[in-house]
């Protein structure tokens, strides 16, 4: 125990630092596909304002591009949850 009487978290000896690595980057990579979404998402919707509608539309496909690929970044992570907590 510490100190503060608050036991100390020991570290999961089930995860190694290699997936714990995987586990971050898909998180950061993620993250980042959420950010480019929202992005294009935001831009679809000025270029809808501005009544270019083919342009919104592209921006749109882009955005759920980016959907896409950090849907797959979080199926990555739950799989290396999954596994992690099966040992």
């Amino acid at each position: 125990m510490s100190t503060t009487g608050t036991p100390i978290k020991a570290e999961n000896s089930n995860s190694s630092t290699v997936e714990n690595k995987k586990g971050i980057e898909n998180h950061k990579l993620a993250a980042q596909h959420h950010q480019e979404a929202a992005k294009n998402h935001l831009e679809a919707a000025k270029h809808h304002e501005n009544g270019d509608h083919e342009k919104a539309a592209q921006s749109t496909l882009v955005a759920h591009g980016h959907n896409s690929l950090a849907n797959e970044a979080q199926k990555e992570d739950v799989k290396n949850h999954a596994a992690s907590s099966k040992k």
